[in-house]
């Protein structure tokens, strides 16, 4: 890793950085956005691999956070290099994801407590202090399920109450890692949402310029599809400050070394 500019401690800057007491992974900036802006005493460091990672304070607590891109493939990309650059005491993977059941309402912080990939084991994750938010198990996948009709499929093949795209994969190098891990998720669309179809372009792992690109055409193709996404942009932003709190939350209920 290198020092982006921001500055950087002497024992980082030799190659010893200081483990964390809470390590974060997201896929997306939206969903960071408002938790980095909780932290204090920021530093963000390149790594080799094009990814930043995040340090600094919330809580008295040394906490970390990478945008690791949408994906289970780049979840794990980003999990690992988290540990390997920080040794967090405790990983999470955090962000939003969609409703499966109808008890999980759009806009619900919920805890994810069991991960679920199809041809791959079922993973235990931690249950953190957290008591005000459900618990959930969610299940990983490859592509956006964006109708209520593939929810409910998928709700009823598997039992899951959530859906994303990365939280089994971060679960999965934690535990090869030795370390255990926490789900934090916030609803962004609920068993019931339908969502745009250009979400499924925007989802798929990319570069930003192409999410831009696609974006762009999106609007290009089908004018409506401007208020559509803008309205997403609007929840995204309410969501991730929740997700932030709760994030904040958790970092409080470990206990300080």
């Amino acid at each position: 890793m290198s020092d982006d500019g921001n500055g950087c401690d002497p024992a980082r800057a030799a190659g010893h950085p200081a483990p964390l007491t809470l390590g974060i992974v997201f896929a997306l900036e939206i969903e960071a956005d408002a938790f980095s802006r909780l932290v204090t005493r920021s530093v963000s460091l390149r790594t080799a691999g094009g990814l930043a990672i995040h340090t600094g304070l919330i809580g008295g607590r040394s906490v970390g956070w990478v945008v690791g891109g949408v994906g289970a493939e780049q979840a794990a990309r980003a999990a690992a290099l988290l540990i390997e650059g920080h040794r967090p005491r405790l990983l999470a993977s955090a962000g939003f994801a969609g409703g499966l059941q109808p008890g999980y309402p759009r806009g619900a912080l919920v805890v994810v407590t069991r991960a679920l990939r199809r041809g791959a084991a079922t993973l235990e994750l931690a249950d953190p202090a957290l008591s005000a938010a459900p618990r959930a198990t969610i299940v990983t996948v490859d592509d956006p399920v964006s109708t209520p009709t593939d929810k409910r499929a998928l709700a009823e093949s598997t039992a899951a109450e959530l859906v994303d795209m990365e939280t089994h994969a971060v679960a999965g190098v934690a535990r090869s890692m030795g370390l255990p891990c926490v789900g934090l998720r916030v609803v962004s669309d609920a068993v019931d949402d339908r969502l745009p179809p250009e979400v499924m372009r925007l989802s798929r792992p990319q570069s930003g310029w192409r999410r831009l690109g696609a974006a762009m055409g999106a609007v290009g193709r089908r004018p409506g599809a401007a208020i559509d996404l803008w309205r997403l942009w609007e929840r995204a932003v309410v969501d991730g400050r929740r997700l932030a709190d709760g994030l904040a939350s958790l970092a409080r209920t470990i206990p300080p070394v």
